[in-house]
């Protein structure tokens, strides 16, 4: 069932981090109704749905909230949630007469949650963005890169997911745990630029106390340490090692049969270029598969560098029942664990409208009111 059963949310189409939000609510066990356009190949809506699988665990309605009862009729299924996720542009949602203001006064224990770039105020409120615009604004993006060379996108994990839909999900969270005590509801403004810069907490810290310097690729954990690094191997792959305490850099040694005889010491800067190269020359006369053999079973933090693919078929993923296959596509499974109510993912991407009129019958609605909800528009796939 999840530690989120009986939970009822109400999620208005959106892209990127707020579907991950919702996907990580409803792998927990939350009731999950997405509000979709209706589908119009003019304007690039009505995809294939199949695999975009941060839509898993889902029920789904269609709705045009410019008609003239869409609405009321988005009011109408606001009342029965016990949080909203919307991911417009700040001011949007209330000039169609669904801001917080008049749901929370028609649903006074509504968590309406909101996901944007910048956030609801500020001089770059109403800007356009993307996860790349907010981690640069953030300082995490001129962190990330090798020393001398350009700052290098972290695909889009750092804002839009990490600092954006998983933010919004543990605001949500917290928000319906208060609400259950204090019989009020409240908007959760969750902005990937703050979510990116809460992401590097540490590092002001060791900015602070004089342990990380702003020049990228120089330090312990961006690349600067040539014992937390990726190395090439013999066959063109790659090997991670992230061999930080003395302990497990002294493993690492063993393993690839060096002595702390002929090498810089390891906290020895200016030593670091003539013990990177040691490394590389080594790693490169096996291939990944024969340093993984060498490797096992050591604590030298090291790891093979695997494709998506790989990963899912690792024994350690395989083990831990890691992946899932829903409508023919491998994904990661739900996380984090429980041990007495297990998240689980219920069902594929929905197409638009799917399982819509269900989804209302189990959130209390008489047939009578999704009736009178189709007639100001509300649709379901036939």
């Amino acid at each position: 069932m999840g530690p989120l059963a009986g939970i009822r949310v109400l999620e208005f189409e959106a892209i990127g981090p707020g579907p991950f939000c919702n996907m990580m609510l409803a792998d927990m066990g939350a009731d999950v109704l997405l509000v979709d356009r209706p589908q119009d190949p003019r304007l690039g809506i009505g995809r294939e749905r199949w695999y975009d699988v941060m839509l898993r665990g889902r029920r789904s309605v269609t709705l045009d909230l410019k008609s003239a009862g869409g609405v009321d009729a988005a009011l109408a299924l606001a009342q029965g949630a016990d949080a909203i996720v919307e991911g417009f542009r700040p001011g949007v949602m209330e000039r169609m007469g669904l801001g917080p203001d008049r749901l929370l006064e028609r649903n006074p224990k509504l968590v309406y949650g909101r996901m944007t770039g910048w956030g609801q105020d500020g001089p770059l409120a109403a800007r356009a963005g993307h996860d790349i615009d907010y981690i640069a604004l953030s300082g995490a993006l001129h962190a990330i890169g090798r020393a001398g060379g350009e700052p290098v996108p972290p695909l889009n994990l750092v804002g839009d997911f990490g600092g954006g839909g998983m933010l919004l999900a543990f605001g949500i969270a917290c928000a319906l745990f208060e609400a259950q005590r204090s019989g009020k509801g409240q908007v959760v403004d969750a902005a990937m630029v703050e979510g990116a810069s809460l992401l590097t907490t540490m590092f002001w810290g060791m900015l602070a106390g004089k342990r990380w310097s702003d020049e990228r690729g120089t330090n312990v954990l961006d690349s600067g340490a040539p014992w937390y690094d990726t190395y090439a191997t013999k066959d063109g792959q790659f090997v991670a090692i992230g061999a930080i305490e003395p302990k497990f850099y002294d493993e690492l040694l063993v393993r690839l049969g060096l002595s702390t005889e002929s090498l810089p010491d390891q906290n020895d800067r200016a030593g670091w270029p003539a013990l990177r190269a040691r490394f590389a020359a080594e790693f490169r006369t096996r291939t990944r598969d024969e340093w993984c053999r060498l490797f096992e079973g050591s604590d030298a933090c090291f790891a093979p560098v695997l494709t998506f693919s790989e990963a899912a078929a690792h024994p350690h993923a395989i083990a831990r029942k890691g992946h899932v296959s829903v409508g023919n596509v491998t994904q990661p499974a739900p996380a984090p664990r429980f041990s007495r109510t297990p998240g689980a993912v219920r069902a594929a991407p929905p197409e638009r409208g799917a399982r819509g009129r269900e989804a209302l019958v189990e959130w209390g609605f008489t047939a009578e009111e999704i009736d009178g909800l189709a007639a100001h528009g509300l649709g379901f796939a036939t």
